[in-house]
């Protein structure tokens, strides 16, 4: 069984920072992709950015300069540091792991709610 914790979190002020991390554990087999996406209220869950294990990345218009989005391989964790946050970037984010193993198989995490106030 695979599991996804999240954590980092929490109210913040516009103009200001925040750091999520993504613990991966149990039997995930190979890692191929590791991401954030986020949910605001009534919308759809959108990807934020992403990483491969080769260590490529790519990140959605609307966070490109403000965040970055980093792993390491030996904890299984990944994560998602972003700058001058916006109130637009108020939403639940959640991990998502692809992996391959027999199969690809795709895990997504609880979710960790990102609050900022203008």
């Amino acid at each position: 069984q695979v599991h996804l914790v999240e954590s980092g979190g929490g109210l913040v002020q516009a103009g200001g920072s925040l750091s999520l991390s993504c613990a991966v554990s149990g039997s995930t087999g190979s890692i191929t992709v590791m991401g954030w996406y986020r949910q605001a209220p009534g919308k759809q869950r959108d990807l934020v950015a992403s990483i491969t294990s080769g260590g490529s990345t790519m990140y959605v218009d609307s966070v490109k300069g403000r965040a970055t989005i980093s792993r390491d391989k030996a904890k299984n964790t990944v994560y998602l540091q972003m700058n001058s946050l916006k109130p637009e970037d108020t939403a639940v984010y959640y991990c998502k792991v692809d992996t391959w193993f027999g199969g690809r198989n795709v895990y997504w995490g609880q979710g960790t709610q990102v609050t900022v106030s203008s």
